[in-house]
């Protein structure tokens, strides 16, 4: 056994075991392929890869970034199953104990809510107009 296939045997048991562990199906064999394609081409490309990477590269980016959040989205069910309700905090208590991950949340939540209230305000003055 070379040290590409033995690497390979040590990855494919602990990502079994992984997706094992959570009592939701894993959908991945079923989800479209390629939908994040061209967006990831251009953030890869921002953050230094070539301008046009690889088809596998972006594959294998795609597959991680569909997992990570399909992983964070169950967890924040999990937590939200007592409740009955997914909200917003469910996500942010899942990213709180990483800075960058949480400030980008929060700036994101309030550019949206920047956004809600200049829309509402443009519809107010058109409303007027009108």
């Amino acid at each position: 056994m070379n040290n590409s296939s033995s690497a390979a045997a040590a990855a494919a048991p602990t990502s079994k075991a992984r997706t094992g562990s959570s009592s939701h199906s894993q959908p991945s064999e079923k989800r479209k392929r390629g939908v994040f394609q061209k967006d990831l081409q251009h953030m890869m490309y921002g953050f230094g890869d070539d301008i046009n990477p690889l088809p596998e590269t972006v594959a294998l980016v795609e597959d991680i970034v569909v997992e990570y959040v399909t992983d964070l989205v169950h967890k924040a069910q999990d937590f939200a199953s007592k409740r009955g309700k997914l909200l917003t905090e469910d996500f942010l208590f899942l990213v709180r104990k990483d800075p960058l991950k949480f400030n980008r949340c929060t700036e994101l939540l309030s550019m949206n809510e920047e956004l809600k209230q200049a829309r509402k305000a443009f519809e107010v003055d058109e409303g007027r107009l009108a």
